[in-house]
């Protein structure tokens, strides 16, 4: 199997984003990396990272490049897991990617890194993409995010599945519990 036969399997899997690092731990040294870039079968992004140009483009390949791009620790975070799932109304102009590593190389104007510690237990993914767990995610918007869209946000994400009842309920009665009303009170 020729090595861009292998980049494309392995972009079928990520987004079409692929790093350096995946690519050798595939069998693809950076050099010949870097070769297909020239000869246009990858985009470079960034630093060690690129994306395979005969992946179709999703709706969360922006996503996964800005996760790529920040570095090995990083995790999709705050309102930009919201925005991946299509829950909440959010629109986001910039991805907020969380990582305790201090990064210092150029990221693109769309990617905001925000310096947390995201513990194991509230880490999850998107297809694919490290991400925070959407009740975690849903709790760190308290104070950038309406309430009400953060409720809808855990109702969703409940009726998909994506957070079981019980633990939607509780982040539900958290948030109305902060915000001082409730949705039992909004219907009188």
């Amino acid at each position: 199997m020729s090595y861009r036969s292998v980049l494309r399997e392995l972009g079928f899997d990520t987004h079409g984003v692929i790093t350096l690092a995946e690519a050798e731990s595939c069998g693809v040294p950076a050099v010949e990396v870097r070769k297909l870039a020239s000869r246009g079968a990858l985009i470079r992004l960034g630093q060690g990272v690129y994306r395979m140009a005969e992946v179709a483009p999703g709706h969360l390949d922006e996503f996964a490049a800005a996760v790529a791009l920040v570095g090995a620790d990083a995790v999709l975070a705050d309102e930009s897991v919201l925005a991946a799932y299509d829950l909440g109304q959010i629109n986001v102009r910039r991805i907020k990617v969380a990582t305790t590593a201090r990064v210092r190389k150029r990221l693109p104007p769309t990617v905001q890194v925000v310096r947390k510690h995201v513990p194991t237990h509230f880490r999850g993914d998107i297809e694919g993409i490290p991400s925070m767990r959407v009740g975690a995610a849903v709790l760190a918007c308290r104070g950038k995010v309406m309430e009400t869209r953060l409720v809808d946000a855990m109702i969703s994400a409940s009726a998909r599945g994506l957070v079981d009842h019980d633990e939607a309920q509780q982040i539900i009665s958290e948030l109305e519990a902060a915000d001082g009303w409730s949705t039992a009170e909004e219907g009188r």
